[in-house]
């Protein structure tokens, strides 16, 4: 014979199931990110509409290096994570257990170079006039023909946008870009975002030149350090309609199954904060002094306010949170330039890589 106290328990158990909302338990979205500009919106999300979330229970948690967030995403502690283009696209043609299913921003690369190379460059004091011209190339072939050796360049991974920019930038400068396979004009060299300000100072402090092509605000950072400056964008290299891709989200094709409206909340959520972003960089008020400050003290402490500000200028408008589904012309002209550097070994197939289910119209500017 069942017990008394048992009975109870399962009476409670049926009456808790009746109170609406608790039948209907959040589904957990883990979300993985890197200390960047590019993640901005992903954060704000969390910080202004995680409470209003009524399917997800949305969480993030941030990466020291992409390779540590890669290793942790294609382990499955996470459903869905920012990532670079080049690097997801490396993933999919390894194991195709994922999908992308939005963009975290368009635009947001640049390239920093420290006093060495600056004593060779006569760059704009306006950042906004800062334009790809031959004037770094210009001062690879000086260094060279100084010193016989070879440029290096620090990229947040090989296989980052940001190293196809600089392997544009040098082909549209007749210039080769090398991966450590084979010579180049430049070497690209792997160093995690947060460290790569440092770098660039130490090399300088050793007399060396020195550059990186790193998200912002550490570009950046260098500038408001006082021991580099940002030469050119990306923007201004990678061009296309409203803002190059770079920043993907992903999600595991678990999520996508199971998590489908939990999901879908989130991602429509990131785009809504990246209107927010937007409309604060437009007024230039109150609104994104107050976003740099939840960014620094709650999330990132290593982006000072001011550097923060300083990357979302409206008027250099070099990163965006605008136009955020996916845009799959121009992940191909990203992965055509991937390929052909050897960014990427192969390309993949696109229409089975993108999954628009989780489109919205919050970003979208005419």
């Amino acid at each position: 014979m069942k017990s008394k106290k048992y009975n109870i328990c399962m009476g409670l158990v049926f009456a808790m199931a009746l109170i609406p909302g608790l039948s209907n338990a959040k589904e957990k979205i883990h979300a993985l990110y890197i200390p960047l500009a590019d993640h901005y919106a992903g954060i704000v999300a969390h910080h202004k509409y995680k409470d209003k979330m009524v399917e997800a229970d949305y969480s993030v948690e941030m990466m020291k290096s992409w390779p540590e967030l890669k290793g942790k995403f294609m382990s499955g502690q996470a459903d869905i994570a920012f990532i670079i283009a080049p690097m997801a696209m490396n993933m999919f043609n390894e194991n195709k257990n994922f999908r992308w299913v939005g963009l975290a921003h368009r635009n947001g690369n640049a390239l920093a170079v420290n006093d060495v190379f600056l004593k060779r460059m006569n760059l704009p004091a306006e950042k906004k006039k800062r334009l790809p011209d031959g004037m770094f190339a210009q001062a690879i072939t000086q260094l060279k023909a100084e010193s016989s050796t070879v440029t290096v360049a620090a990229v947040p991974s090989l296989e980052a946008t940001h190293t196809v920019a600089l392997y544009k930038y040098l082909k549209d400068n007749n210039m080769t870009l090398s991966l450590g396979q084979k010579p180049g004009d430049v070497i690209a060299k792997a160093v995690p975002p947060p460290k790569s300000p440092l770098y660039i100072q130490e090399q300088g402090k050793a007399g060396k030149a020195a550059s990186f092509e790193q998200s912002l605000p550490w570009a950046e950072i260098v500038e408001s350090g006082g021991y580099g400056k940002v030469a050119w964008y990306s923007k201004d290299v990678l061009k296309w309609e409203h803002g190059h891709v770079e920043c993907l989200i992903i999600a595991t094709d678990a999520a996508i199954k199971n998590k489908s409206a939990a999901l879908k909340e989130v991602i429509q959520y990131v785009h809504q904060a990246g209107v927010d972003i937007q409309v604060a960089v437009t007024n230039r008020g109150t609104e994104l002094d107050e976003i740099a400050k939840i960014i620094n003290t709650k999330y990132i402490k290593a982006h000072s306010e001011e550097s923060i500000k300083a990357s979302l200028d409206g008027e250099v408008n070099a990163i965006n949170y605008v136009n955020l589904n996916n845009d799959e012309a121009g992940l191909k002209m990203i992965m055509d330039l991937a390929v052909e550097s050897g960014v990427m070994k192969s390309p993949i197939s696109i229409n089975d890589f993108s999954d628009n289910t989780f489109s919205s119209t919050v970003t979208e500017k005419k």
